[in-house]
């Protein structure tokens, strides 16, 4: 399979855990795929006041400079890791 298809199949595989993973994960496996799909960030922070909107700014900006291909990698591997926790 292509990098494409497996990326693919890991962001459907994840919507189906059978738990919710933790703050931190959910920030980094957000990270890694805004990172994959669009790139680097291209919006300006959220106010302090906007706590959900901030964390998932913070988490696709600490990807910055990652290529689209390495970000598709890493979404996967990390991916595989909740799969192997959490369960689907």
């Amino acid at each position: 399979m292509s990098l494409q298809a497996d990326f693919d199949r890991a962001t459907e595989d994840v919507k189906k855990l059978k738990a919710r993973p933790e703050d931190e994960e959910l920030k980094e496996i957000y990270g890694l795929y805004k990172q994959a799909v669009i790139g680097d960030i291209d919006i300006v922070c959220p106010a302090l006041l906007d706590v959900k909107g901030r964390a998932k700014w913070e988490a696709w900006s600490l990807q910055k400079g990652l290529s689209k291909e390495d970000a598709m990698s890493a979404y996967i591997s990390k991916a595989k890791e909740l799969i192997e926790k959490y369960g689907i």
